[in-house]
């Protein structure tokens, strides 16, 4: 989604790792405001106080506040198709959530392209294998298949 390559050299990429990106700080005041914004003011995630009770003794992300987080992610790590002139998101073929993120903590995108086909002339349809790692914890917050479409 950053530098574009050119179709052959992208079409190149399947099977291959593409790399982590950056650690995004998945603090309280972001968590508030994905809870605004979605409604979901569940204690978990907004009360300080009350997380402090339950096993994770704390509050912690939202589980699509994470998967949200996956397209600034991708920016860092995902190249382009030279000449796109629009991209969008097709889906998910599958997605687990796998461990909190608890506020405070960092989170990264770790992917792999599984597959890329051109669907239509000038339309391809790229599968990544994405995991988001929590800094210091061994467990991953998600595992996803992504599916994304470029329109060249």
């Amino acid at each position: 989604m950053g530098r574009g390559l050119p179709v052959a050299d992208y079409l190149a990429l399947k099977g291959k790792d593409l790399g982590v990106s950056e650690w995004i700080l998945v603090d309280q005041g972001r968590i508030d405001k994905f809870a605004e914004v979605t409604g979901d003011h569940q204690f978990i995630h907004v009360n300080p106080e009350l997380a402090r009770q339950t096993p994770f003794g704390t509050t912690i992300a939202h589980g699509y506040l994470t998967l949200s987080l996956l397209s600034a992610m991708a920016y860092d790590v995902m190249p382009g198709i030279e000449g796109t002139k629009m991209g969008v998101n097709y889906g998910l073929n599958s997605l687990r959530f796998l461990a909190p993120v608890k506020s405070g903590k960092k989170v990264r995108g770790n992917f792999r392209m599984v597959d890329v086909v051109e669907r239509s002339p000038g339309a391809f349809m790229t599968t990544v294998e994405v995991k988001v790692e929590i800094e210091g914890e061994d467990k991953p917050a998600l595992a996803a298949e992504w599916v994304t479409l470029a329109y060249v």
